[in-house]
């Protein structure tokens, strides 16, 4: 697994990626939109964007999963989304929406997870590395 390092590195990549070619690459990774989140931190007040996949979507809400790639603790984004669940969405189709974000029930995880491991085996193999039970956000348009 990247190091945390690594992982804000590939971060930084990816926004060049986006900015360089005016958005026309970059929206997608592994067959899934790409998104970027924007959090508060939950230490520093400060904003912090971070580019993740959504492997599933359900209307206006957009499903988010805090794998760190099957490490054993969580991403620093869902700890501050889970501290203030006020965030920041770009996405391919809309700049800066509000959203608010929220960690799925057992009972919503228990549906949508088996959708997503069925697509993306890679999240199945992450679940199957770390003790902890990977959190799936939900984030839902604030207006």
């Amino acid at each position: 697994m990247p190091s945390d390092s690594q992982l804000r590195a590939m971060n930084r990549v990816h926004h060049a990626l986006l900015k360089v070619t005016g958005g026309r690459f970059g929206w997608t990774a592994a067959r899934m939109p790409v998104l970027k989140l924007t959090t508060t931190g939950r230490r520093s007040g400060q904003t912090h964007s971070v580019m993740l996949t959504s492997p599933h979507q359900e209307g206006d809400t957009i499903v988010i999963v805090a794998s760190k790639g099957g490490e054993d603790t969580h991403p620093a984004w869902f700890l501050n989304l889970r501290e203030n669940p006020e965030v920041v969405v770009t996405t391919k189709d809309e700049a800066n929406r509000p959203m608010t974000a929220r960690v799925a029930t057992a009972e919503a995880r228990a549906r949508i997870w088996p959708l997503i491991t069925e697509r993306f085996t890679n999240y199945a193999g992450y679940q199957e590395k770390t003790d902890r039970e990977i959190p799936l956000v939900l984030l839902q348009p604030t207006d």
